[in-house]
């Protein structure tokens, strides 16, 4: 394993994974946020199907930040529960290996 991971964020707004996105990188608890506008989910909350556009947030972090990734994230989003998961990266280039390391603190 590579010991870093990508997080995938769901968010309200391009606005919303924007400020999200950039905090974390500021802080250096992400490498780097790419913001993807234009998804469309389905899902039941609270008994009832809904249909919302939402923006794709995928950080790229240490697995050992995740941690303090998630909560952070939870601190800056609007929904009681947004969805903030992460998926270890099996395969990276060495040079990209390096600069997400040096990109982010220590955990």
């Amino acid at each position: 394993m590579t010991g870093l991971v990508s997080v995938y964020v769901t968010c309200t707004s391009r606005s919303q994974a924007t400020d999200i996105g950039r905090t974390l990188v500021q802080e250096r608890l992400a490498a780097c946020a790419n913001v993807l506008p234009g998804m469309v989910s389905y899902f039941v909350w609270e008994g009832v199907l809904h249909r919302d556009r939402e923006v794709a947030l995928l950080l790229k972090t240490r697995a050992a930040l995740f941690p303090s990734v998630e909560t952070r994230v939870r601190g800056l989003h609007s929904h009681d529960v947004p969805c903030v998961v992460a998926w270890p990266l099996v395969g990276v280039s060495e040079p990209y290996r390096r600069w997400v390391e040096e990109q982010t603190r220590d955990a």
